[in-house]
């Protein structure tokens, strides 16, 4: 699984990093986190607001900072929030 956080760097983004480092954490499973941070990137994406959170090149949350609980939802059953 390859879950990617997307933003410039912001406190919230960082915010997005930390809960879902914890929620792989929690959910014991094998993930690859990676940051996006490059403008045209995100864009490519289809993001206009960040944070924003995609798994295995799927975005599931834009605009807000999921809690971990949250994000253990999406990776667990590969829903949107």
């Amino acid at each position: 699984m390859k879950i990617q956080i997307l933003g410039s760097g912001c406190p919230k983004c960082m915010q997005l990093e930390k809960n879902v480092k914890a929620a792989v954490a929690g959910a014991h499973i094998t993930a690859e986190i990676e940051k996006v941070t490059d403008p045209d990137d995100i864009v490519d994406f289809g993001v206009m607001m960040t944070p924003a959170l995609a798994v295995d090149g799927v975005v599931k949350s834009t605009g807000k900072v999921l809690s971990p609980e949250e994000i253990t939802v999406i990776i667990g059953k590969g829903a949107s929030v």
